[in-house]
């Protein structure tokens, strides 16, 4: 697959520059196997990258101006100096995340030279696989090639990646996303503490398929449902005198949460026990169980439905049919912002094709559409590859 994305980008950085690119780099998305909204919370999380990525193609100029071609989008061209200041533009919209990376690195006071750049992907787009943050952490990879850069570590990269999205796109995103992308590693998952910034590798078993299930269902109120999430969150955390929910334990949410807003409470709950989650599920998987690693994702989806009310109806008709199928043996839930998206399931592999079947024959998205399924395993972060 990703041989096919390589060969696709070099041949659109050959038709528009007229010679063949000098280096490849490649960021993945990501999938999320619980923890949802903890991030930004200062809390934990537990994504792994997935087998799905944005592939950069390019070659150093011998002037300040960096020239995108977009092969995904006809080919469409962005061009600007780095010796000019850099803005948002309307259209395309792909071109901030772009330019919103290369701002934070001039910031920096970084050496950065001219590039010529074909840029490609497969992640779905509008899936809440992170299509974005693969985008930005490819670009941030790209330029940390150049001399003068060397310094910048995975988790160095992730932040400028994630305040290229916070400042210049304008989205109030947390840092796991970019922190998988760029610090993945092959056949595991990635527990990470959102505070401390530290990282550690969980296996996947063996014989163990990540299943990512899109419901076809808009992610239409994402953002202000989401922004409304983050305040609630924050108003929370700063009743309780902390400085994040990550430091709110579940006997002081139990003994003083009547002092809260009933939805504030609720919202309160849902990050306090997810945070617990996320730990005991790093346990279980590291150590194979995945019964209990599905009891986990579980009550992460009823907390997500009911406390952080962020799961819409079909989206739990999506759980439902694959927890129909397997059972015990296996975990699923809700992955993402929410109000639509995806599903994902942590299922053996025998069970892939009867959750296959079970859900070609059950479910319906909004428009009638089946649901496209994805069978991904756990891949390496960004980093360059072979040109």
């Amino acid at each position: 697959m990703m041989s096919e994305l390589i060969s696709r980008t070099r041949t659109a950085f050959e038709s528009a520059f007229g010679a063949a690119p000098a280096i490849v780099v490649q960021a993945p998305g990501r999938v999320n196997l619980i923890g949802e909204h903890t991030d930004y919370n200062d809390g934990f999380v537990l994504p792994c990258a997935i087998d799905y990525r944005t592939v950069i193609a390019a070659r150093e100029r011998d002037d300040r101006t960096v020239r995108i071609i977009a092969a995904d989008y006809a080919g469409a061209v962005d061009e600007f100096s780095l010796d000019q200041p850099l803005e948002r533009v309307a259209t395309p919209m792909w071109a901030n995340y772009v330019r919103g990376v290369i701002d934070e690195l001039l910031k920096r006071g970084l050496p950065l030279k001219g590039m010529d750049m074909a840029v490609s992907g497969d992640v779905p787009q509008g899936a809440g696989l992170s299509s974005s943050a693969s985008l930005s952490v490819a670009v941030a990879s790209l330029f940390a090639t150049l001399p003068g850069l060397e310094q910048l570590s995975p988790i160095d990269l992730a932040l400028i990646a994630q305040a290229s999205e916070n400042n210049f796109v304008g989205t109030q995103c947390g840092n796991m996303d970019q922190i998988i992308s760029a610090a993945g590693i092959e056949g595991n998952a990635l527990m990470i503490d959102c505070r401390s910034l530290q990282t550690q590798p969980v296996p996947i078993p063996a014989g163990a398929a990540i299943m990512i299930l899109h419901s076809h269902v808009e992610r239409g109120l994402v953002d202000s449902e989401y922004n409304t999430r983050r305040k609630q969150c924050e108003a929370a955390a700063s009743h309780f005198g902390v400085k994040a929910l990550r430091d709110v334990d579940l006997p002081l949410l139990e003994q003083r949460g009547g002092e809260l807003d009933p939805v504030v409470l609720r919202r309160a709950r849902h990050i306090v026990t997810e945070n617990a989650r996320v730990l005991a599920a790093a346990d279980a998987l590291g150590q194979g169980n995945l019964p209990r690693m599905g009891e986990l994702m579980q009550a992460s989806h009823v907390s997500m439905r009911d406390d952080f009310e962020i799961t819409v109806p079909l989206i739990d008709q999506l759980v439902d049919i694959v927890k129909n199928v397997i059972g015990t043996a296996g975990g699923v839930r809700m992955t993402g912002g929410g109000f639509g998206g995806c599903v994902v399931a942590l299922v053996p592999e025998a069970l892939v094709a009867p959750v296959q079947a079970a859900v070609a024959e059950q479910y319906r998205g909004p428009k009638g559409q089946q649901s496209t399924i994805y069978v991904c395993r756990a891949a390496a972060g960004a980093g360059e590859v072979a040109a």
